[in-house]
């Protein structure tokens, strides 16, 4: 059984900071990541943006960011 009594004294506010700040560093590390290691398995020709793992992922942060912000 999980104990989360650690964490009675965060409010509600905070922890979705934190969650968003989380999202931010994620996002900043991902756009860290070389072009050639995010286009891996596509043939230099055949690169388009939609080949781009970077943009997916950042993608998928940002519709996560949103939700959180919102809720």
């Amino acid at each position: 059984m999980l104990n989360f009594d650690w964490l009675s004294g965060v409010s509600q506010e905070n922890a979705k900071n934190i969650f968003l700040v989380l999202f931010i560093l994620i996002g900043i590390l991902v756009m860290m990541i070389p072009n050639d290691y995010a286009y891996e398995g596509v043939k230099k020709s055949d690169r388009h943006w939609w080949n781009n793992l970077k943009l997916w992922s950042i993608g998928s942060l940002g519709i996560l960011f949103f939700i959180y912000y919102i809720f």
